[in-house]
């Protein structure tokens, strides 16, 4: 059944009928809960977003294959007073990234790849590197090529810049380094999924955009789904995103078309029909469901939580299956419990909304019955101990001596960038391509720190300083030499 509105509810009558067709399975609702009360308490974790002057959030509850909740809270034009419905088109980030891995896998059923091809076959100018890079490392995020939107950041791009595909795989090709043998860690990189993306190109000729439309979206019959590949396109019925300030709201926005890692735009009515396709073989072959379930295998033989484009988890009890998303003011998560045959999708256009949070919130309500007791703290929270402040990292005193000795230029061929460091008002200052790059302050000897960079400084056998290795999070051990 699909929505037609901005909100739906189902009588209980109709959920009674759901509950006896669905008996020897879990159901989700508690024999005591009417409908009404669950969509009240739903609303009720919505409500700072449910008006007409803030950004807000479109919400879709799934079982058996039927949208049983489906509405929307607040705006998604504020300009236009555009209220959010469940047919509102959201950019949903990563969240793409099942569909990039899901065109992979069907290249595979072509004969088209193999997941265990060296990326060399695809992209001979990225250098040989001791140990190949396969498609399989990218799907799991465990190949160790170097973030590009990382790469780019540190390269003194604004948040505004425009670049192209070529210039994304340039860059990549620029890197002599990986952050660690392929295989031996799992650290999330965009440029795996972007690179992806690339790989759909050069084996088809046909853009990303244009293989998912043919082979996943017409399919499924998701006609308000699309890759995003050119920022000026007009889609119709598309909600914009935003940030907060302190006095409203500001409208983000992105001049960037590259996809695979991101730049789905869909709607909770579209995801509707692609929660259809895990429980059936609309799309590939029978034995395609359980490869994008498939979870990654580290060279020492750990298994990972994270399969093709989807993580494979463990909820209060139950299997659940999620990917969440943000770029640009938009935030999503789509989380799908299989032996319920129960989900849950958030779609934000506000950045300080946390949809994986919402929705794991609305499982809760809906769930409550199946699941394990909350935990005291859930997982990836740490309780501080009460009267304790938050720990500050230990700085050491950068003296005059020392800033003069750090003071220089220091070029990186990967980045094709200048960092410098110089002495201002008794403080040690970076600037990254001539822009201000951020107040340097010393952890260790020849371990300088900025707000999510580390750098490593490296001396001759003279104890001259020649050059740092940078660390940024997705972004490890990139090579700087001091110029003269």
């Amino acid at each position: 059944m699909r929505a037609t509105g901005d909100i739906h509810r189902f009588t209980p009558v109709f959920m009674l009928a759901v509950l006896l067709i669905s008996a020897g399975s879990a159901t989700l609702l508690v024999a005591q809960q009417s409908t009404g009360t669950l969509e009240a308490r739903v609303d009720t974790l919505f409500s700072d977003w449910d008006r007409s002057d803030s950004p807000g959030c479109a919400l879709g509850v799934i079982q058996d294959g039927e949208l049983i909740y489906a509405r929307g809270y607040g705006m998604a034009d504020l300009e236009h007073s555009i209220p959010i419905t469940p047919r509102s088109v959201f950019r949903i980030g990563s969240t793409s990234k099942q569909f990039t891995a899901l065109c992979i896998l069907l290249l595979e059923e072509e004969g088209k790849l193999s997941l265990d091809d060296d990326i060399h076959r695809f992209f001979p100018e990225i250098p040989e590197y001791p140990a190949p890079v396969t498609v399989r490392h990218l799907i799991h995020h465990t190949s160790g090529v170097r973030d590009y939107l990382t790469l780019m950041d540190l390269a003194g791009k604004r948040g505004d810049d425009f670049f192209t595909d070529e210039e994304v795989v340039a860059m990549i090709a620029r890197q002599q380094e990986l952050n660690f043998p392929p295989g031996d860690q799992h650290l999330y990189s965009n440029s795996g999924y972007f690179l992806l993306s690339q790989i759909v190109l050069r084996i088809t000729g046909r853009s990303m955009r244009e293989y998912a439309r043919e082979k996943v979206f017409e399919p499924l019959g998701m006609e308000h789904t699309h890759f995003h590949d050119d920022h000026t396109e007009i889609v119709p019925g598309r909600a914009s995103g935003y940030s907060p300030t302190g006095e409203g709201f500001r409208i983000n926005m992105t001049t960037l078309g590259m996809i695979g890692d991101g730049g789905v735009f869909t709607t909770i009515e579209d995801l509707l029909l692609w929660d259809h396709h895990f429980y059936g073989d609309r799309v590939g072959r029978k034995d395609l469901l359980r490869k994008q379930h498939t979870v990654g295998i580290l060279n020492d033989g750990t298994e990972l939580a994270y399969a093709a484009g989807l993580t494979v988890s463990t909820y209060r009890g139950l299997r659940m299956v999620s990917h969440g998303g943000s770029f640009v003011g938009f935030r999503a998560d789509m989380i799908r419990f299989p032996e319920q045959r129960f989900s849950v999708i958030c779609l934000a256009n506000l950045s300080s909304v946390n949809p994986s949070r919402l929705a794991r919130q609305v499982a809760d309500i809906y769930l409550a019955g199946e699941m394990e007791p909350i935990p005291q703290n859930r997982p990836g929270e740490r309780q501080r101990p009460a009267g304790r402040a938050m720990e500050i990292p230990e700085t050491l005193l950068l003296t005059d001596d020392l800033m003069t000795q750090y003071q220089g230029a220091y070029y990186s061929r990967e980045l094709d960038v200048v960092y410098e460091l110089v002495p201002e008002e008794g403080e040690l200052i970076l600037r990254v391509a001539g822009r201000m790059g951020g107040r340097v302050t010393l952890r260790s000897e020849d371990v300088l720190r900025t707000p999510g960079q580390t750098f490593n400084l490296f001396r001759d056998a003279q104890g001259a300083i020649t050059g740092f290795r940078l660390n940024a999070g997705r972004v490890q051990n990139l090579r700087f030499d001091r110029r003269p």
